[in-house]
């Protein structure tokens, strides 16, 4: 079984600007290979129905694939010694990503659903790197060590299974702070319970005029998060309106406004862990109507919890 887990993260502002500047060189780099690939996509395809009779035909390159462009990270940090300064596998994962969104964008994901022309990253939407691989004991106490960045504070506000080993750390930017992503691996636990009970199974039906309804017909209502907050941020971004653009003031707004959409985003997900939590606690097997795939049983099994 795999989860995840996430703490808040405490830096010190040192830390911080560590943080921010590691960001700030990830983002530049991801832009850089998400180009290379654009230029290596532009110069070798040849539309059918738009090519002339007669055309210049451009040298040839090699597809700049995961392989090709890891390559380049030793190069790179000769050229941009602060580079240096950053784990090695965190950049290999910057190739990683882009690897997986350009895949995406040219043969589709696993069923075969092919995603939008992925778009360079600002330095505001970059907000997450990535350890793929952590060492285990890298979390004592209140602290994680976290390769070539130190010891940063952690906030375990819960504590995590026992068993389970720390496979991947993330560290991402938020608009109230920074926070740590665990991902947590134990092969000895089922995703699956073994031995639940059949007659304990129900069936749900989400709604647009209720979140969901179950078998026996109770409803849970819509809690309208984003309505409710409606008037805060209508006041907010009138005084976003009303501040010069560039300045300090209204970069304070625009924090503001992000912080607000963070309640929102926050409540949402403690109403649908809370809702799924009652389901499972009375329930050992909760079936749901799968409307995005088209098949001839179109009810699939959901998350099955002891």
């Amino acid at each position: 079984m795999r989860t995840a887990y996430q703490y808040k993260l405490r830096p010190t502002k040192i830390q911080a600007l560590e943080i921010d500047r590691w960001l700030s060189m990830l983002c530049a780099q991801y832009n850089y290979f998400l180009a290379d690939r654009f230029d290596w996509y532009e110069r070798n395809r040849s539309p059918i129905n738009a090519c002339p009779i007669v055309c210049h035909i451009p040298e040839l390159r090699d597809n700049p694939d995961y392989y090709s462009q890891k390559k380049t990270l030793p190069q790179l940090k000769k050229t941009h010694p602060w580079y240096g300064e950053i784990y090695s596998q965190v950049l290999q994962d910057i190739v990683k990503r882009v690897k997986v969104t350009f895949d995406r964008f040219l043969k589709g994901d696993s069923n075969g659903k092919r995603s939008g022309r992925p778009r360079f990253k600002s330095r505001v939407t970059y907000r997450t790197f990535t350890y793929p691989q952590i060492k285990d004991g890298c979390l004592q106490g209140s602290l994680i060590t976290l390769p070539m960045f130190g010891m940063v504070k952690v906030v375990l506000h819960r504590p995590m299974p026992d068993g389970f080993k720390i496979k991947t750390a993330s560290v991402t930017k938020k608009a109230d702070g920074y926070y740590l992503t665990l991902s947590l691996e134990d092969t000895t636990v089922p995703t699956i319970k073994p031995d639940f009970n059949p007659d304990s199974i129900t069936g749900i039906d989400l709604g647009l005029k209720e979140f969901l309804t179950t078998a026996e017909g109770d409803v849970v209502p819509i809690p309208q998060h984003y309505r409710k907050s409606q008037k805060r941020l209508r006041v907010i971004q009138k005084r976003i309106s009303r501040r010069k653009k560039g300045s300090n003031r209204r970069k304070k707004t625009i924090k503001q406004v992000a912080k607000q959409h963070k309640k929102v985003a926050d409540k949402r997900a403690y109403f649908h862990f809370k809702t799924a939590n009652n389901l499972l606690k009375k329930y050992d097997v909760v079936v749901h109507e799968d409307l995005n795939r088209q098949r001839s049983f179109p009810f699939h099994v959901g998350k099955i919890c002891t």
